[in-house]
């Protein structure tokens, strides 16, 4: 059964972050768009993610004008600790790289913030929009089709931006010969807790020990988020809240796990790991962004902050287009959106590398880890290329 069929500049596939902020810069910038989404907000919103945000997504909202609540409630970090079998040293982040830090504020609350503004700011979002598809995407007149309410709706524009994650339809709509695909996965998980209950330090910990690695984060003064490396063939049943708390403790060390507060888990989940990048980043009219186009493991919590970056870069070349009328805007974006992201995904290798415990690790591998966290202990120089990666690197 035909329902509407309409016209819009751009089409955004996912109302996650990517396609909500991406959402608001075009509007800031006069642009139409309308955001297609398969679920509704309050499964979109409630996705416990990320929680560190760089500079540059600070930067972001506040352009935006999205911050209030990001600097009332968002814990500023201004370095941040490893631990190596429970001997912990600090990394000055602010020191090293000229003031620069993070800010600790939950994808939850970054979806609450884009989301509550979208519709004053005529940001039009079709939730529940099932079965979508793109069709024509390599010519100049693509188009987006879906159903909704038992109908079938089509959206015709010039640009479609495919926000829509690793398992979304944007990147399997182009053709497999046109893409080349990067891809490391894991052999271990992150079990990760939320509990209401202070965490144990007031910047994070991560943690290598000879039993798998340990994050102790927060979301809040009063709501502490940890993890855990586990094997990817265990079960949340597997679990227990003891269990969790033990073991987390045990990986920390005794100064640092002597201060975790244990309180029940309101929230349990796994989530495996893997690095992944597409190239490129551009078919036709179809533009990728954030998952959709590459996973990072969350060692460094580097996932949100790259689909920030990529909007950012996105948007201008969409403006450009519109303003100028010419491609090449388009033409520049997938490299120069793929010179961050492959920074990015070597530093959160580097990082899952150097904290966690490998299953076909040997001792020679182990002492190489120590050996490594040992010298950037020892060296500023060490210390400030991580600093940097960090916090995030400029764009460019």
């Amino acid at each position: 059964m035909s329902g509407s069929r309409r016209r819009t500049q751009v089409a955004i596939i996912g109302a996650g972050p990517a396609g909500m902020l991406l959402a608001h810069l075009l509007r800031q910038a006069d642009v139409d768009c309308v955001v297609i989404e398969r679920r509704d907000r309050d499964y979109v919103e409630g996705r416990v993610r990320a929680g560190v945000l760089e500079q540059v997504t600070v930067d972001l909202m506040a352009r935006l004008g999205l911050d209030r609540r990001l600097r009332e409630e968002g814990l500023v970090h201004t370095g941040t600790n490893l631990a190596c079998d429970g001997e912990v040293f600090r990394i000055d982040m602010a020191a090293l790289t000229g003031g620069s830090a993070v800010v600790v504020y939950g994808q939850q609350e970054v979806m609450r913030d884009l989301f509550d503004a979208a519709g004053p700011r005529g940001v039009e979002i079709m939730f529940d929009a099932h079965d979508a598809a793109l069709h024509d995407i390599g010519s100049p007149q693509p188009y987006v089709t879906w159903r909704q309410d038992g109908l079938e709706h089509r959206l015709d524009c010039d640009v479609i931006a495919g926000c829509d994650g690793f398992h979304g339809v944007s990147r399997t709509s182009i053709p497999a010969e046109a893409l080349a695909t990067f891809e490391r996965v894991y052999p271990f998980g992150w079990l990760g807790v939320l509990a209401e209950a202070p965490p144990c330090d007031h910047e994070l910990i991560y943690s290598n020990h000879e039993r798998g690695f340990a994050l102790a984060s927060m979301r809040s003064p009063t709501r502490s988020r940890y993890y855990i490396q586990c094997s990817l063939d265990q079960r949340i049943e597997d679990w227990p809240d003891d269990r969790f708390w033990d073991e987390l403790c045990l990986r920390l060390g005794r100064s640092a796990g002597g201060r975790v507060t244990r309180s029940p888990s309101f929230e349990k989940s796994i989530a495996p790991l893997r690095s992944f990048v597409t190239e490129p980043m551009r078919y036709g009219r179809l533009f990728l962004a954030g998952d959709a186009a590459h996973i990072v493991p969350p060692t460094g919590a580097k996932g949100l902050n790259l689909a920030a970056s990529d909007v950012i870069m996105l948007s201008e070349a969409v403006t450009e287009y519109y303003r100028t009328g010419s491609d090449a805007a388009f033409d520049r974006y997938s490299d120069r959106a793929l010179a961050r992201v492959w920074k990015a995904e070597r530093f959160s290798w580097w990082f899952t590398g150097l904290t966690h415990r490998f299953p076909d690790m040997t001792g020679f591998d182990r002492r190489m880890q120590t050996a490594e966290l040992a010298y950037i202990r020892g060296s500023r120089a060490a210390q400030t290329v991580m600093a940097e990666n960090y916090v995030g690197l400029p764009l460019e």
